[in-house]
């Protein structure tokens, strides 16, 4: 692959072939590619629209990448176009989302919760939770878990490092609540 680089070390990708850009692609969602299903299920209940909006967000990021300028790691470019899609599939569907103040309880939804482990209903409330909260606090908590710092969030969501501290402690405030 014929990468042109500058003397920064950044990748001209405007330049890049479409089968470059194809590799490219392969080789981000090899390495992000369980990350971002992740994240389309953040968004979504269903497998099915999870499938659909992750599909989204492969193509959404196969067309940003000529435009993507390096000025930013290729995880936070991903998850910054990630997180576009997704904003823009939940408003397109008009998916029904959960408001702060709803005190909505959350429930184990396993018939049968004594014959799987703990750890497993702990996770799955953790993930029931998590999806019921709002969506600025969804993101921010979802983009932590999958190890972004605050900075990087911020590039990804467009808001300061304050405010992503800011909806980090609310949501966490949610989730005690909740579980």
């Amino acid at each position: 692959m014929r990468l042109n680089v500058s003397a920064a070390g950044t990748i001209a990708w405007g330049s890049l072939t479409a089968q470059e850009i194809e590799q490219r692609l392969n080789a981000l969602l090899a390495v992000h590619g369980s990350a971002l299903t992740r994240l389309a299920a953040s968004y979504v209940n269903s497998s099915a629209d999870r499938d659909d909006l992750l599909q989204d967000i492969v193509v959404a990021i196969w067309r940003a990448l000529p435009r993507f300028r390096g000025e930013c790691s290729d995880r936070t470019f991903i998850f910054r176009v990630a997180h576009n899609r997704a904003i823009a599939y939940i408003t397109r569907r008009q998916l029904p989302s959960v408001d702060a103040d709803d005190g909505l309880e959350v429930e184990d939804s396993r018939p049968n919760p004594e014959e799987v482990l703990s750890a497993e209903q702990e996770g799955r409330r953790l993930l029931d939770a998590i999806q019921r909260l709002p969506v600025n606090h969804r993101q921010v908590v979802t983009l932590m878990l999958e190890g972004l710092n605050y900075s990087e969030i911020a590039e990804v969501l467009g808001i300061s490092e304050t405010n992503v501290g800011a909806r980090l402690t609310r949501a966490r405030q949610m989730l005690r609540a909740r579980i």
